[in-house]
């Protein structure tokens, strides 16, 4: 028998009176995050703005505890405590006082049908007109260039003119991507960002990534929302990045064919081949060799699995 969605989720008794016409940001950490930038966005926005719990959803319900088992502390002779998993609507304000709401917790192992269908109940009981996602996706650019943005929406206009990432692709599922599917089809408004991250700096955390994140959001909602945290993370971490660059040809090299790959096709807007008819190496190619210097580096020059 189909679970009822409003089995899902418990308002909070002490959620305040929301205003209509809401942004509903939403990240369900489990999918794939590139850099980090997804929740680089949510913790970085949860961490700068008070915020109020406006409704708890069931994790005992949602979560496979032994395939994401929650870490807990052992003191001595006793169990201390557990870090248990929280799927959390909150209500934060913007720079200028404007109210929207962040959804933030592990992605659901279960149910999305349900899930979906209880985000989509309460977002509609709360007056929200907008929901937006956002992620991280490795792709085989340089870090020295402009991070790029694939958007997608429940209608076009929601778009504007972005260029597609593709014509058509078959790729995993994720429940935010449910979400917004099934959004669009009860004619509700849905937004998605997903930023471009270098591949060989897809499993480290990059700030940068996330600011660009940012702005998008704020660009597509109207909400001030502030990056002074985040960008100052980011100028500490490309620094870090330019000083390994600089200590190796190797990886220099590899920067530089990157760097020439991304002039050509957004300059000639055709393949990434030189001019010249020398085939470069392939993104994950170049990201291989850069991830074997970034785990010499760690290792004291010898190679090894390379950290975030």
């Amino acid at each position: 028998m189909p679970r009822d969605p409003g089995d899902l989720y418990q308002v909070s008794p002490q959620a305040p009176e929301l205003e209509s016409d809401l942004v509903m940001l939403h990240y369900l950490d489990g999918f794939v995050d590139a850099g980090g930038a997804g929740r680089l966005v949510a913790s970085h926005l949860l961490g700068t703005i008070e915020h109020a719990e406006v409704a708890r959803f069931d994790v005992d319900s949602l979560i496979d505890y032994r395939s994401r088992r929650p870490p807990m502390i052992f003191a001595r002779d006793h169990w201390e405590s557990v870090e248990a998993p929280e799927l959390v609507l909150h209500l934060l304000h913007d720079a200028d006082g404007r109210p929207f709401l962040l959804l933030d917790g592990p992605e659901p192992d279960r149910d999305w049908e349900a899930f979906t269908a209880a985000v989509i109940r309460l977002s509609t009981d709360l007056g929200v007109r907008l929901a937006v996602g956002f992620h991280g996706i490795p792709m085989g650019v340089p870090h020295t260039r402009p991070l790029g943005l694939t958007s997608h929406a429940t209608r076009t206009e929601l778009v504007g003119d972005a260029h597609p990432l593709a014509d058509r692709l078959q790729v995993p599922g994720s429940a935010s991507a449910l979400l917004e599917l099934r959004m669009g089809e009860a004619g509700r408004d849905a937004l998605g960002f997903a930023v471009h991250v270098p591949h060989y700096l897809a499993h480290a955390t990059y700030p940068a990534a996330a600011v660009t994140l940012l702005g998008a959001l704020s660009l597509a909602t109207g909400l001030n929302l502030p990056d002074q945290a985040l960008r100052e993370a980011a100028e500490l971490t490309d620094a870090e990045i330019a000083r390994q660059v600089s200590g190796s040809e190797e990886v220099a090299e590899v920067v530089r064919s990157l760097e020439a790959q991304y002039d050509a096709f957004h300059s000639e807007h055709q393949d990434l081949l030189a001019d010249s008819g020398e085939i470069m190496p392939s993104g994950e190619e170049l990201a291989e060799q850069f991830e074997r210097f970034l785990a010499e580096q760690q290792n004291g020059g010898e190679a090894g699995p390379a950290e975030g």
